[in-house]
């Protein structure tokens, strides 16, 4: 059995009793790019920015890295998808060791390609991660991450799209919330009016006071 790749990761250590944002990139991007909102989400969590483990370049991506190759509408390449998301789990899994933390309450999110890696990773590791911030992504069409109620039951989801995104169109976040909704996901969705393939002020703040509902009283500021 082939072994999961190892990722690399940038951390910012907040609070001791604060939650651990897990962010994963979009393709072409790198670790660096999301860093600077963990602390926007919450100003007392540790951010552990994930680099994905493929190079883009090859895939005609950009120079940075991908979770998976991605073959038109809402369909990953099947093998690098597999292999993404083994390298992901094995990084959340060793987590708690590296930040010196026993089961501290983890949220995964990500934007584009780390939206839909997030995700799946919830439906392949049912009730692994506390929540889950889909930022402009989609329901990956793989039979490894079928909804289901038993997958999708007590993890809330948030999921965030632009109207105007050019990159994975609104009908398909519709139709990714049709789908946990059918499967009674607890599931906060928000369509920006306008907004192309980005992340608003507007989806931060909205972020940030869904990630205060999931935590316990005491934990949603920065005190140590």
């Amino acid at each position: 059995m082939t072994q999961p790749a190892v990722l690399e990761a940038l951390i910012d250590k907040g609070s001791a009793r604060g939650p651990v944002l897990v962010l994963l990139h979009g393709r072409g991007s790198d670790e660096r790019d999301l860093l600077p909102i963990g602390r926007m989400l919450h100003a007392g969590a540790t951010t552990v920015s994930v680099r994905a483990p493929f190079p883009a370049a090859p895939w005609g991506y950009g120079p940075g890295f991908a979770w998976y190759r991605f073959l038109g509408g809402t369909t990953p390449e099947p093998e690098s998808f597999l292999q993404g998301q083994d390298a992901l789990a094995a990084f959340i899994a060793g987590l708690p060791a590296r930040l010196g933390r026993t089961d501290p309450p983890l949220i995964l999110g990500g934007f584009s390609q780390g939206g839909t890696s997030a995700l799946a990773f919830l439906m392949r590791n049912p009730g692994r991660v506390r929540g889950v911030l889909v930022f402009s992504g989609f329901l990956a069409d793989h039979p490894s991450v079928a909804v289901s109620s038993e997958r999708v039951r007590g993890t809330p989801i948030f999921w965030g799209h632009g109207t105007a995104d050019p990159a994975v169109p609104f009908v398909a976040a519709e139709a990714g919330w049709a789908a946990l909704r059918a499967a009674d996901a607890t599931l906060e969705a928000h369509s920006y009016s306008g907004m192309s393939h980005t992340i608003s002020e507007a989806e931060l703040v909205d972020a940030s006071s869904w990630i205060d509902t999931l935590l316990p009283t005491g934990n949603n500021n920065g005190a140590s």
